[in-house]
């Protein structure tokens, strides 16, 4: 019986102290810039030696890696949920006022991204990598749009679902570059569902 049990407990132990180092390194990231942490502060700062770090990521990058794939799926998420309507007509302003209400807007996230973009824009390898997983955000909004697009006809420039994607995501990536600058979130989300909006309906149609 505690042979069949101690896997589990191992696996369990595990899945805490990945999940304890991204805590701290997201914490860390942000409060000191990712090109200016170490490995070691990350092990400090979550209570862990190296080993276990090395147990469990190979290098600060590949932990990075592991933040963005979180963050890329939750937005997946969003978007994919704010797109799940039944019926025959598909309302675009209601959903893109649903997808922007609770899009992930975060400041520490947005310093920590914008960090490593410049670290990636430097190093060729780490670049790939990023556009990498920024290609499988946008092939999962793509895939959503893709779903949708029964209920609901895409302006003429954007008359294929990957266009549709690449300009959401470039709306996103714009309006995030201002909440950087300007810190008001409220503002971000309403310039953000006025942008998405005139995107994905040609402008014929505008949130309140």
């Amino acid at each position: 019986m505690v042979t069949e049990l101690t896997p589990k407990r191992v696996t369990r132990r595990r899945v805490r102290t990945r999940a304890n180092l991204l805590s701290a390194a997201f914490a860390v990231f942000a409060a000191k810039g990712y090109g200016r942490v170490s490995i070691e502060e990350v092990c400090e700062a979550a209570g862990y030696s190296r080993g276990a770090f090395y147990s469990n990521f190979d290098s600060l990058d590949e932990l990075f890696f592991a933040l963005y794939q979180e963050r890329a799926e939750l937005i997946a998420d969003q978007v994919s949920g704010a797109f799940a309507l039944d019926g025959p007509d598909l309302d675009v302003p209601a959903a893109v006022d649903r997808v922007t209400d609770v899009l992930l807007l975060d400041l520490d996230w947005l310093l920590v991204k914008t960090d490593f973009l410049v670290h990636a824009a430097r190093n060729p390898a780490v670049a790939q990598s990023l556009l990498d997983h920024r290609a499988r955000l946008r092939e999962a909004i793509a895939d959503r749009l893709a779903r949708a697009a029964g209920r609901f006809e895409l302006p003429t420039v954007l008359s294929h679902v990957d266009s549709a994607a690449h300009a959401v995501i470039a709306a996103y990536d714009g309006v995030t570059t201002q909440l950087l600058l300007d810190k008001d979130v409220e503002h971000a989300r309403v310039w953000l569902k006025q942008l998405l909006t005139a995107l994905l309906t040609d402008g014929r149609r505008t949130p309140e």
